[in-house]
C-alpha cells in the first residue's frame, strides 16, 4: 500500500474583508484553495495593548489543507501579505492532519 501524503491544516484569522488576500497568498505559495468562515473575536483591551494594534471584532477564518512539504512557504507568504504589520492584521498557524478523505454525494 502506498504511503499517504502528509497534510497540514493552515488556519489564518484576519480582519473581516481580508480573507481574499490570504487565499491569494496561499495560492501563490502552492495551495489549491481554501474555505472561509466568518467569525467574531473576543479579545480584551489587554490583548490590544500587548500586540500594539486595534483589534476588530469581525473576523474571517481561512482554512487551507496543504501538503506538509509546502506549509512553511504558505505560512511565510501569508505572513508577508497579511501579517500583523499589514492592514488585515492576521495570525496564522498550522495543525497536523492525521487523516483526510473526500465526501461525495451521488
Amino acid at each position: 500500500m502506498a504511503e499517504a501524503m502528509k497534510l497540514e491544516l493552515v488556519v489564518c484569522i484576519v480582519n473581516a474583508g481580508f480573507s481574499q488576500v490570504v487565499v491569494e497568498a496561499a495560492r501563490k505559495a502552492g495551495a489549491r484553495g481554501g474555505s472561509i468562515i466568518r467569525g467574531r473575536g473576543t479579545a480584551n483591551p489587554e490583548a490590544e495593548e500587548f500586540f500594539g494594534v486595534t483589534i476588530q471584532p469581525d473576523k474571517e477564518i481561512v482554512l487551507t489543507l496543504v501538503p506538509s512539504s509546502i506549509k512553511d512557504e504558505v505560512l511565510k507568504t501569508i505572513y508577508q501579505e497579511s501579517g500583523i504589520s499589514k492592514e488585515g492584521q492576521g495570525i496564522a498557524f498550522t495543525l497536523p492532519v492525521e487523516r483526510a478523505t473526500t465526501i461525495r454525494t451521488e
